[in-house]
């Protein structure tokens, strides 16, 4: 597969049936989306555990997951890491939702989370910072690309009304 993929040929709308997915958690149990149908589900890519802005955006989950929840929410972490690398983000900082593993980037790129993206000033190919947010049917209600790691959890839940 080649990595030449354009985040624009591959992203989602709202409208969308959101691509299932079955990954490895950190825990190494394997989970679908399939698996979350009648809940409503915050899915979020990130581009490596352990960094500043992604422990940053990790954190700020973790500390709103209790609202979130309350509001019906399941939030899943999604990045190219290793089931064991991803077990030693939870535990350094204290996660206490899922975190998956796709280390072949296939469910990124159905998602739209990886192609081209701007990185100081330059054109180049990685993971897209992008959250989705999808409804109890598997469809998405929201796709969000390109977000900043800090102060997204509270222009998220300023958008879900919370």
């Amino acid at each position: 597969m080649s990595d030449k993929t354009t985040s624009d040929q591959s992203r989602l709308a709202p409208g969308d049936r959101a691509p299932d997915f079955a990954l490895t958690a950190a825990d190494g149990s394997t989970l679908s989306l399939k698996e979350f149908l009648g809940r409503r589900v915050i899915l979020y890519f990130y581009p490596a555990a352990m960094t500043p802005g992604c422990t940053k955006q990790a954190c700020d989950f973790r500390d709103n997951l209790g609202e979130l929840a309350d509001a019906g929410y399941v939030v899943l972490g999604v990045s190219k890491d290793s089931p064991a690398k991803l077990a030693k983000f939870v535990e350094h900082d204290a996660l206490t939702f899922p975190l998956l593993s796709d280390p072949e980037l296939e469910v990124h790129r159905a998602y739209g989370a990886y192609g081209e993206k701007k990185l100081y000033g330059k054109t180049v190919v990685g993971v897209i910072r992008s959250t989705f947010v999808i409804d109890a049917d598997g469809v998405v209600d929201k796709a969000l690309y390109n977000v900043k790691a800090t102060g997204h959890v509270a222009g998220l839940k300023k958008k879900l009304g919370l």
